[in-house]
């Protein structure tokens, strides 16, 4: 199936040969046609999958037809969890909305500057984009007019679950025209999910895309056992000093440990920058813009950057702490392996950590196998069963370590060790391994992959 069998304007269809896309994804192929029919959806595949497109290509086709309202306000909403994702859903229907006389994008997000968002709002308005947080402010003071709405997008429901959004997003929908076209994205459709769609949603048509296995087999997963934080130092280290790692993601547990983590690679010569949710969002834009444009090679984040970023560049995904979740795990190494390209994410883990990292194991359908690092081999033996037989990191000669000072990383007068909690540190939402890489074997074609 080829985009022109989608029934897109043809406007819309430029845009994306333009982008040099000719074959939509599984889910864009079923999605699109059932919401171009009109019909609200609950859909649910995973990362790097083109939901973005699956629903955004849709309502630019809606956007082609002049609206029978007069007004300024949207026609579009898009709900995001982060502002990351929110800024990336909005490049995305600039970009294939392009050629559309009435396609104008606004973003209303935590961080911005209220004079600005006001500003924005008092113009006409095609699509907002939003988090759910700074859009609740803004209808509270009448700034928002919904009644021009006709379709209201839950992108990543899941994590707006789990973040707590779920009652602002309902409070936003109570909002809208009951008349609205609702779609539910979601990674997981489960029951929670099924509460929140039979809702807001009416007679949904649902849509499940892949298997958890099928979604990672161009990503090679490696662990690492780790004896303590100064061990769990020297592996990365050794680790980002690859020259076949281009770029790299590590994810560390909390905002204060994503910053000293950060800092301490930059004093070692490593050109990194850190990602969260305490920081502003100028900030926030322009270390994403650094990354995008290869000016960055480590990005230090925790989980806010575990959705919503595409940057084909990135080769390795690091879990200097394991996710608290075992879908996490999935959204943070889909970062690597993006656009039929193959990836590498590698987990430290200590030996604690067998009842966690079955979980992963049970929730992906993978086993992650121990790896080992001449010179750098933990002193304990894990459980037989527990990450696999330990394996010898493929293609990996024991070098030099350049160890920074990580062993005075202290709270509470004692050192933290790898699993070790941080009450109230945890990131906040929309307030706030080496070889080449190279397209997967077979691929003829690409794929049009909005996410």
């Amino acid at each position: 199936m080829s985009f022109e069998n989608l029934g897109l304007h043809p406007l819309i269809l430029q845009a994306v040969v333009e982008a040099g896309y000719t074959d939509p994804t599984p889910v864009q192929a079923q999605a699109v046609p059932e919401l171009i029919a009109g019909h609200d959806v609950m859909a649910s595949a995973q990362t790097g999958t083109g939901k973005t497109a699956a629903f955004m290509l849709p309502a630019l086709h809606r956007l082609a037809t002049p609206s029978a309202v007069r007004g300024r306000g949207p026609r579009v909403l898009v709900l995001t969890p982060t502002r990351e994702l929110a800024l990336q859903v909005s490049e995305a229907a600039a970009k294939y909305g392009r050629h559309l006389p009435r396609a104008r994008v606004v973003s209303i997000l935590g961080g911005m500057p209220y004079p600005l968002q006001n500003k924005l709002l008092s113009q006409p308005v095609d699509i907002l984009v939003a988090t759910p947080g700074r859009l609740i402010d803004h209808i509270q003071r009448g700034r928002i007019d919904f009644s021009r709405l006709e379709m209201l997008v839950l992108d990543e429901a899941d994590r707006m679950l789990d973040m707590g959004f779920i009652d602002d997003v309902e409070t936003i929908a109570a909002a809208t025209p009951a008349g609205r076209q609702t779609l539910l994205f979601s990674a997981t459709l489960d029951s929670a999910m099924n509460g929140v769609a039979a809702r807001l949603l009416r007679s949904p048509r649902r849509i499940q895309i892949a298997a958890q296995q099928a979604r990672l087999d161009n990503i090679e997963q490696r662990l690492h056992y780790v004896d303590d934080l100064s061990h769990k130092n020297r592996l990365l280290d050794h680790l980002l000093r690859d020259i076949e790692l281009k770029q790299a993601i590590v994810f560390t547990a909390t905002k204060r440990d994503a910053d000293t983590l950060a800092d301490a690679l930059s004093a070692q010569g490593h050109e990194a920058a850190a990602l969260h949710g305490d920081m502003n969002q100028r900030d926030r834009t322009r270390t994403l813009t650094r990354l995008r444009r290869g000016g960055l090679r480590v990005l230090v984040a925790t989980d806010v950057a575990a959705r919503g970023i595409d940057v084909s560049g990135i080769t390795h995904v690091i879990n200097f702490d394991l996710p608290k979740f075992a879908e996490d795990y999935v959204h943070r190494i889909g970062r690597t392996g993006r656009a039929g390209a193959s990836g590498i994410a590698v987990s430290f883990a200590s030996g604690r950590d067998g009842v966690h990292l079955k979980k992963i194991e049970r929730f992906t359908g993978q086993r992650i196998h121990s790896h080992v690092i001449p010179g750098l081999e933990p002193r304990f033996k894990p459980h037989a069963g527990a990450g696999g037989a330990a394996r010898s990191a493929p293609g990996i000669a024991r070098k030099r370590s350049h160890a920074w000072s990580g062993d005075g990383h202290r709270e509470g007068g004692r050192q933290r060790s790898f699993g070790d909690s941080r009450p109230g540190s945890g990131e906040g939402g929309s307030g706030g391994a080496s070889r080449s890489r190279a397209p997967a074997a077979g691929t003829t074609r690409p794929s049009f992959r909005g996410r």
